[in-house]
């Protein structure tokens, strides 16, 4: 008995050892194999995935065989390890063992959104809607209903996200990052609000940040941020009108249509600088940490205007009388090629045709000729009186 007992025992132990060993083969063929594929293909691990799921998808896919022994390996080697969703990258030649690799790693594929300088919300949320990568939970929603949805009700959306490029992953929603967008957008401002000039004419930092949007929407060369800033904030300080175009432009909204005209700088919208004293209600634009640094500190000077010289810079003047002379050079004489500001460079996120309510400084054949700044002072027959450009 006893000996068959030990001989039970030897026999037990060898089909073990057998055991043990065709499972080390079968896992390392399983770990070792490579994946199924003929050219790159992505794969998309949805939130809320666990790796038995997507093994045994894989399997029934045909990329992979012998899920179980790769179950089996996760269970035991990555416990307690979770798979990241996204979507990975899978290659010819790649093999299980470093697909599991990349997803200990989390190597999601990432994309980017560029949110540009100058956009309006309108193209912030149009650019959103055509990233097809994005998880879509914005459509059809009121601009108010969004910033709701981002815990920020009642807060009006315009200029308050912050311009960059923003990479996500697959499965990440529109609202988030817009979120994150909005969080960048305070941090930064914060930031340069501490770090303010100490005689800035703001009461808090959302008249800085509504400044720095106007600085942003007349700003061709960036170098020139300050001295806008300067220009705009001398104005203020002895109650002088701001008349700046774009405030016009974008209280206009869809009217707009390319061209301005003297009717349009006598209505009185909320956003008109050419009659309302002061700040418009809002920011116009969303603005980059520059235009912000210079509306907190404007350059020191005397220039009370300023007119484009059509290759994007701007001519500034400290009285009405050089103000008018530059405009009788830059603006009466406009050259065949005049801008008032920089071509602009094209991104491949950026909408097809921009907002109206947040068009850069137009052509000179699409804004009548300006020949003087204040209001004050009587235009010449057909022309528009402007400043300070």
């Amino acid at each position: 008995m006893r000996r068959k007992l030990l001989l039970l025992l030897e026999t037990g132990l060898v089909l073990a050892g057998l055991l043990l060993g065709v499972s080390a083969w079968k896992l390392n063929s399983a770990l070792e194999q490579p994946l199924n594929l003929s050219q790159e293909q992505l794969l998309d691990v949805p939130a809320g995935s666990t790796p038995t799921g997507t093994f045994n998808r894989l399997q029934a896919d045909g990329v992979i065989q012998d899920a179980f022994w790769l179950r089996l390996y996760w269970r035991f080697n990555l416990p307690g390890q979770p798979l990241h969703s996204g979507e990975y990258r899978m290659t010819p030649g790649m093999t299980a063992q470093g697909l599991i690799g990349a997803w200990q790693r989390g190597e999601v594929v990432q994309y980017s959104l560029t949110l540009v300088e100058g956009w309006n919300f309108r193209q912030v949320r149009n650019a959103l809607a055509k990233s097809d990568k994005l998880q879509q939970t914005l459509a059809g929603l009121s601009d108010a209903q969004v910033m709701e949805k981002l815990g920020h009700g009642g807060v009006f959306p315009e200029g308050r996200f912050f311009p960059d490029t923003y990479r996500f992953v697959r499965g990440m929603s529109d609202a988030e990052l817009l979120a994150k967008a909005y969080d960048r957008l305070d941090s930064v401002l914060a930031k340069e609000w501490d770090k303010r000039a100490e005689d800035v004419p703001y009461a808090d930092p959302y008249q800085a940040l509504i400044m720095a949007s106007l600085v942003e929407k007349e700003t061709g060369v960036p170098q020139e941020r300050g001295q806008i800033a300067g220009v705009f904030v001398r104005r203020m300080q002895i109650g002088m009108l701001l008349q700046t175009d774009p405030t016009v432009i974008y209280g206009l909204g869809e009217r707009y249509t390319g061209k301005l005209t003297r009717a349009h700088l006598k209505e009185a919208t909320p956003y008109n600088t050419y009659v309302n004293a002061g700040l418009p209600p809002t920011p116009i634009a969303m603005v980059g940490r520059e235009a912000i640094h210079a509306a907190l500190n404007p350059v020191p000077g005397k220039s009370l205007y300023f007119v484009a010289r059509g290759d994007g810079s701007h001519v500034f003047s400290d009285d009405l009388d050089a103000h008018n002379s530059a405009v009788r050079e830059f603006q009466i004489k406009r050259r065949a090629d005049y801008r008032s500001s920089p071509a602009p460079a094209s991104s491949p996120t950026a909408p097809e045709a921009p907002s109206p309510s947040a068009a850069p400084e137009q052509a000179p054949a699409e804004v009548e000729p300006t020949p003087t700044a204040p209001a004050a002072v009587p235009a010449e027959p057909g022309q528009t009186p402007k400043s300070p450009q």
